[in-house]
């Protein structure tokens, strides 16, 4: 089994629908752009409220993605 060694970037997605495709849409915004993306983790999820009902979600992931050699 080989060594990685991984860099990590903070990420804000958002989403009218659910926090899940909040997640979805930083991955793949964040994967036109970086290669090797292998795992992620999901450090806050907050809301914002618009007259009385649910705006929209965020949620603040970090991606771990493999540094080449």
């Amino acid at each position: 089994m080989s060594e990685h060694v991984y860099k990590l970037v903070e990420l804000v997605g958002s989403s009218t629908q659910s926090s899940d495709d909040a997640v979805r849409n930083a991955i793949a915004k964040a994967a036109e752009s970086i290669k090797h993306m292998d795992w992620f983790e999901i450090v806050e999820t907050r809301g914002h409220i618009v007259d009385g009902k649910l705006g929209h979600w965020q949620v603040t992931l970090k991606v771990g993605f493999r540094v080449d050699g």
